[in-house]
């Protein structure tokens, strides 16, 4: 075997090898070299020497949380931290002084001997690398310290200062340390090194630190919330240092598989590494090996370690969060507990009757993994068939084994190709049973019957599928079956190849409407020379308007034909057919949606970043200097530009869109914006609306990119003639003023910035790709409708000038004839404040529209004092307000199935 990684092994604990005598005895009581016994044939992969485990992470995230909480209560709870300090202070006042003096002494001694001593037993192992994480973690953990202590003496409340610290007993002015700066490394530095798993040096060093706060809480020089604070620094930034860096990897080899054996009776010769199976489904499996002994038949041996069962956390809990009760299983799970589950259902399996493989025996490979020994079944699994091979015999083996779970109320839970193993003599044998569960509830039963039709509906079709369960189970349990048909309840290695056979279904029906369309258009005379203008008479726009038809209509017959039903839908029909009344409603699985998930984030992103401008608007002086004539005409405008959006969008699609719904579409767009940059989220909401519309994807992305093409292009040109008129506005001649030049030079000099380095140009030229992709021919199709094309070149006029005019109306609701600034002014300064905006990384442009809007209009002359309010006003009636109404719009169109 090929030496696994460098890095370090923890080997107490753990019979490896090298720890054994290298002779064994034979059956007659000789001894024998056995140096060659202890390999495995094959190369195994290289572990890596460092693994980054999600129990680190979940034990930082605890940590910080519970360090915001204490300082919640210390921020919040006054009266309760004082209550507890006096009850300390009361109860400990009477401890005899020699008793403290010498607690006190004896553990600021210890407090440093102990950890040292502790470095020097795992040094003498060679166990380096865990005391250079310790040390790591207790400099981060000083750091912290430091920093809080920083807080707390110059910007902390009141509160959390008097919880925190109190007067020192030596010098009354002067306040005891906030974080008590040598615990906290210390606690850090035990906690990285793993001094957990030692319970002797973890009894001494707590013994230690408790007498350590006990002396500190009686002398007066810490509180109760000073030491539990300490506590939860060194105890979270070393998590967070293990997870950052990785904990050393201490899986166990080939060889100490080997030890194992040997220490639970068995004499192995040699052992191979299988191929590691299918890890779609969290990679949690184990690995597995195949040891002939040197009597008796052959074993296969599973080991689980604590990293390879950690692969695949965060799925799971995602699983059970979002599934309703019946999740894979708790996604925190001891080795202990991993290992009695597995053992019980194989146990329960072959008292079921089923065929599965025997375990007889299991040991632990050290403290942090586990081995499980098997009789060896040989065979090969269902995913390595051909064809030909999967008899409608073997099919029905195959249900058999899964009635005989069901009659025992088993769910296996992972019926997928790889689980399930065809020996020699064609006998089925279900595998890989460590995931299921006993005394399962109907729907879990159920799931394992759809999901079996799936994967063997996936290999043979769902009619033979469905037949070879219609003869073993029934029609009533198949019927049963149908409403956990959905990608939800199936495991993930077959939810991905669903997904793959759907890209390769609309593939092919791409190449379809394709090919239909070359051959169905004509060579048109007038398309020879795209260089001149087509003047067409009323014969010829018949003409066009009849090829047109023709093209959609071949179109349409090449969809149909090519169009191809899922798997999931084949297996529907084929029950149905048997059980025309089957329910086939989908059950509701899912507690939570990923959709509802990110509904509830966008919502909570675009709360907070509402609060946060509300905080500084100043609302008395606000109201009482408004003009509210001049607020209800802003207000006006700012509703209008929803009904000109939805008009800029619609002249680009030449398919027949409702118009109120695609308004709504646009004031969904308002809380979209709020929770995305400006550029991103306007356009994926409205190329979604238009697929749900019936539009086809390609024909929304392109109507979107056409209408993004033309509203750019009028915002470069209302920019530049706006700009142009703002120059000649106070000078007699006709040429542009200075700042006018500034500006064409300074977008000139960007130009020339972002075309001249590569990286910026690749992006901009691969973004502007990806959405303008099939615009030309979607442009040359609106041209064919000027109908179309004057809605959309006006909708967007008219987006403009509602905005302007909003602009306008607030800034006149605040200031007077003296104050006025001209339309061209204030157009100008909205075009590049809207330009910024979209451009800008921030939800809805917060920030960078705010400031260029008020820095533009004060330099066209207006009043700082006007300016402000007046940009305020505008956000607010284009922004913040419309987020509501934007959000209920969105709900409404997402239950119609219209997003």
């Amino acid at each position: 075997m090929k030496q696994q990684g460098a890095h370090p092994e923890d080997t107490e604990g753990t019979p490896d090898a090298s720890s054994r005598p290298d002779t064994a005895k034979e059956p007659g009581g000789a001894h024998r070299d056995v140096a060659h016994i202890d390999e495995v044939e094959g190369d195994e992969p290289l572990l890596p020497a460092r693994v980054h485990r999600p129990s680190d992470l979940m034990r930082l995230v605890g940590g910080v949380l519970a360090v915001v909480v204490l300082l919640a209560i210390a921020a919040f709870a006054h009266g309760t931290t004082s209550g507890l300090e006096q009850d300390i202070n009361k109860g400990t006042g009477q401890a005899p002084d020699l008793l403290i003096k010498i607690a006190g002494l004896a553990s600021s001694i210890a407090i440093l001997l102990v950890p040292v001593a502790f470095a020097i037993e795992r040094l003498i192992k060679r166990d380096g690398l865990r005391i250079a994480d310790g040390v790591l973690a207790a400099v981060l953990a000083h750091g912290v310290t430091l920093a809080t202590d920083l807080w707390v003496a110059r910007a902390a409340p009141d509160s959390i200062q008097d919880a925190l610290t109190q007067p020192s007993p030596g010098d009354i002015h002067a306040l005891t340390d906030p974080v008590h700066g040598y615990l906290a490394p210390v606690i850090a530095y035990m906690t990285a090194v793993g001094m957990s798993r030692r319970p002797r040096w973890r009894a001494v060093l707590w013994v230690v630190l408790l007498l350590d706060a006990f002396s500190m809480l009686v002398t007066g020089y810490t509180t109760p919330f000073s030491i539990i604070l300490t506590v939860l620094i060194g105890w979270t930034v070393a998590y967070g240092t293990l997870y950052a860096v990785g904990s050393p990897n201490v899986r166990p080899t080939g060889r100490t598989l080997m030890a194992g054996l040997r220490t639970v009776g068995f004499r192995p010769v040699t052992a191979s590494r299988e191929e590691a199976a299918d890890a779609a489904e969290g990679g949690d499996r184990g690995r597995r090996y195949f040891v002939t002994l040197e009597n008796g038949p052959p074993l296969d041996v599973t080991v689980v370690d604590r990293e390879q069962q950690a692969q695949g956390f965060f799925y799971r809990a995602w699983r059970n969060l979002a599934l309703r009760g019946f999740a894979t299983r708790r996604s925190l799970q001891s080795l202990r507990q991993a290992l009695e589950q597995e053992a019980l259902l194989a146990y329960a399996a072959i008292a079921a009757g089923a065929n599965a493989p025997k375990l007889i025996a299991t040991s632990e490979l050290g403290p942090d993994a586990v081995m499980l020994v098997y009789e060896h079944t040989g065979g090969r699994t269902l995913d390595s068939l051909d064809d030909e091979e999967i008899t409608d015999e073997l099919l029905r083996d195959t249900w058999h084994q899964v009635k005989a779970l069901q009659s025992r109320r088993i769910a296996h839970r992972r019926l997928v190709g790889d689980a399930i193993v065809v020996d020699r003599s064609g006998t089925v044998i279900l595998t890989d049973l460590r995931g299921g569960e006993i005394a399962a509830g109907d729907l879990l039963l159920r799931m394992d019957v759809s999901q079996l039709l799936v994967t063997l509906g996936l290999r043979v079709g769902a009619e033979r599928a469905v037949a070879s369960a219609l003869s073993v189970l029934g029609p009533d349990a198949v019927a049963d079956c149908l409403p956990m048909l959905q990608p939800i309840a199936l495991s993930r290695s077959t939810r991905a190849t669903l997904r793959r056979l759907a890209r390769e279904r609309a593939e092919r029906e791409r190449e379809a409407v394709l090919e239909a369309s070359r051959h169905s258009r004509p060579p048109r005379a007038h398309e020879a020379d795209d260089s001149r203008p087509v003047v067409l008479d009323k014969a010829g726009k018949k003409a066009v308007r009849a090829e047109q038809r023709a093209e959609k209509r071949a179109i349409d017959e090449a969809l149909d034909e090519a169009r191809e039903e899922d798997m999931l839908s084949q297996i529907r029909q084929e029950v149905l057919r048997i059980r025309p009344q089957a329910p086939v409603e989908p059950a509701r699985l899912e507690r939570v949606r990923p959709r509802t998930l990110i509904s509830l984030i966008a919502g909570a992103i675009g709360a907070y970043f509402l609060l946060t401008q509300l905080t500084h608007i100043e609302f008395g002086p606000l109201i009482s200097n408004a003009e509210w004539g001049w607020v209800a005409a802003a207000a006006l405008f700012s509703a209008l530009s929803y009904v000109a959006a939805a008009m800029a969008l619609l002249g680009f699609v030449p398919e027949r869109v409702p118009f109120l719904r695609t308004v709504a579409a646009q004031v969904a767009g308002s809380f979209v914006k709020i929770v995305a940059p400006a550029a991103v989220g306007g356009v994926a909401l409205n190329t979604r609306f238009l697929q749900r519309a019936g539009v086809r994807p390609g024909l929304a992305v392109a109507s979107v990119g056409a209408s993004q093409l033309f509203g750019l292009g009028c915002h470069i040109l209302m920019l530049l003639a706006f700009g142009y008129l703002t120059g000649t506005e106070k000078t007699p001649s006709l040429s542009p003023s200075r700042t006018v030049i500034g500006g064409l030079l300074t977008v000139a000099v960007l130009v020339l910035v972002v075309t001249s380095v590569p990286f910026l140009r690749k992006f901009v030229v691969t973004r502007v790709r990806s959405l303008f992709a099939g615009v030309v021919p979607r442009m040359l199709d609106v041209l064919q409708r000027p109908q179309k094309l004057v809605t959309g070149i006006g909708g967007m006029l008219l987006l403009t000038a509602c905005f302007v005019m909003c602009l306008d109306a607030s800034i006149r609701a605040f200031g007077d004839e003296s104050t006025s600034v001209s339309i061209a002014g204030v157009a100008v300064v909205f075009l590049a404040g809207n330009a910024l905006g979209s451009a800008a990384p921030t939800p809805g442009g917060v920030g960078a529209v705010e400031a260029t809007l008020t820095v533009g209009l004060i330099a066209v002359g207006l009043p700082k004092e006007v300016a402000a309010p007046a940009v305020l006003l505008f956000r607010l009636l284009t922004l913040w307000l419309p987020v509501l109404p934007g959000w209920l719009a969105f709900n409404h169109l997402t239950r119609k199935a219209a997003l």
